[in-house]
């Protein structure tokens, strides 16, 4: 079975941020302490790095759930909570991160290259970091936020100067054994390689690596035999090799053939048509190989070829074979651009950038998208009415009431940020000063609350009535009355 693996779904999952703590210091003879409650820990991240130790992607192929450490929560006495601790995955060289979809998020290639995939999420703020001068001693705290939560495609793409292709049983695993110090499977039945093999070959001062591909068939390129699984691994080539058998026995197989056809695939694969070519006739070591090698070798000359008569065998012209690779090899790295260094880039914000969008929905609704009120929905204890306070305190701030008004949003249209939803109402937060009140609780958030009571009061006497077979209806004024006399009262 072979344990060569270059294509894995990872499901990643980031740290949790760590709760915010809400505490009060208490201390004998100093009854006002103030808060103290400390800032919970920020949740671990998971970042994927190259290591050329790693050849294959085969140890996630058996563990692809990767979790993260969340962070720890605040505690009293301005104590922050521990951070969890980051995941660092070590990946082949030439590992690309991509979505289910296909979207491209990193191409990693050069040993140390690191790409932070999942994000943990930030720990929230005690009531410490929350009190400022009018909000002295904060009954709440920040909820941890959520850290990230997806699943990405890693594909391996082999980072090889030379790339040998052809059809099975060619000899191409024969020749990189030869030629280098890799030792592939190698046998005398169609597809014996079933996984890429590389190899680095070391000529004099040159120094190259050479990818063997498993070998393609005609459809390769669409998905019959093993050729879509792995023509990736030529796309990084410099140079491509074309081994051909000129001893095979099959009937309408005849080196011209073999390469019109493998270039017709690979064509079909596209995105390989600059790079330069050299053929291999091998197995000239066989009376009739040689022969037919003869034959053929003006044809492919005159497509422009250049033609080696080899033989792993005997190890007949693989040194002028190899001399031909390296000097393309040493061509294709003087002509491509040199590296440039890593650059920091410092995109400001727009002087008009409200840091956040309002789109009205067909149905109606109102849809709030930005990532600091998506944040700060996260981050908010709804069970508690200051933090919904605050929260609201935050959107009148930033100018989000202001501009749902503007979009034509009326008191008790349904709003959502993020994944929460609300009735919009106006009138209970937007230019309203805050006034201390007890701990975990909002004045301007206990009129709506003595109301909505009231509205459960009267249903329950409605019921009631309903029961006791009263009629109901004819009188829903006086009830309506009632609830703003028990409003008022309150």
């Amino acid at each position: 079975m072979a344990t060569f693996v270059d294509r894995v779904v990872l499901h990643l999952q980031a740290g949790d941020g760590g709760h915010g703590c809400a505490s009060i210091h208490r201390e004998k003879f100093k009854p006002f302490g103030g808060p103290d409650g400390g800032n919970g820990g920020h949740g671990g991240s998971v970042s994927l790095v190259v290591d050329p130790q790693v050849t294959t992607l085969l140890d996630f192929h058996f563990r692809p759930h990767v979790k993260a450490d969340s962070g720890k929560g605040g505690a009293g006495s301005n104590r922050d909570g521990a951070n969890g601790h980051d995941l660092v995955l070590k990946v082949p060289n030439g590992t690309v991160v991509q979505t289910l979809d296909g979207t491209v998020l990193a191409d990693m290639v050069g040993a140390g290259t690191t790409f932070e995939v999942a994000r943990g999420g930030r720990g929230g703020r005690g009531n410490a970091s929350l009190a400022n001068a009018k909000r002295k001693a904060p009954g709440f705290a920040e909820l941890g936020e959520p850290g990230d939560h997806l699943d990405v495609v890693l594909e391996l793409k082999s980072v090889a100067d030379v790339g040998l292709v052809g059809f099975p049983s060619a000899g191409k695993s024969s020749l990189i054994s030869v030629i280098s110090a890799a030792k592939p499977k190698i046998a005398d039945y169609p597809f014996t390689t079933l996984v890429p093999n590389l190899g680095v070959v070391r000529l004099d001062n040159h120094t190259f690596t050479v990818a063997d591909v498993p070998g393609l068939i005609p459809g390769a390129a669409t998905g019959k035999g093993l050729g879509l699984e792995f023509l990736r691994h030529i796309e990084r080539c410099a140079v491509l090799v074309h081994v051909i058998d000129s001893a095979t026995l099959e009937p309408g197989r005849d080196p011209v053939a073999d390469i019109e056809t493998i270039e017709a695939e690979l064509n079909e694969y596209g995105g390989l048509a600059d790079r330069p070519r050299l053929v291999a006739v091998n197995k000239v070591d066989v009376p009739d190989g040689r022969d037919l090698a003869e034959i053929v070798r003006p044809d492919l000359e005159e497509r422009g070829y250049r033609v080696f008569e080899v033989s792993a065998a005997t190890r007949e012209g693989l040194k002028e074979l190899t001399y031909a690779m390296a000097e393309l090899v040493d061509a294709q790295r003087k002509a491509a651009p040199p590296a440039e260094p890593t650059r920091i880039v410092i995109r400001p914000t727009a002087v008009d950038d409200e840091g956040f969008t309002i789109t009205a929905e067909t149905d109606g609704s109102f849809t709030v998208r930005g990532v600091r009120p998506e944040r700060w929905v996260k981050q908010t204890n709804f069970d508690n009415d200051e933090a919904v306070g605050y929260l609201a305190d935050r959107l009148a701030r930033l100018g989000v009431e202001d501009k749902l008004a503007k979009a034509g949003a009326q008191p008790g249209d349904l709003v959502r940020i993020g994944e929460r939803e609300f009735d919009w109402q106006p009138t209970l937060y937007a230019g309203v000063e805050f006034t201390p009140g007890n701990r975990g609780t909002d004045v301007r958030l206990e009129a709506r609350s003595n109301r909505a009571r009231a509205a459960e009061r009267l249903a329950a006497r409605k019921a009631r009535r309903v029961r006791s077979g009263d009629e109901v209806g004819a009188d829903a004024s006086d009830d309506i009355v009632d609830i703003d006399d028990e409003d008022d009262a309150e």
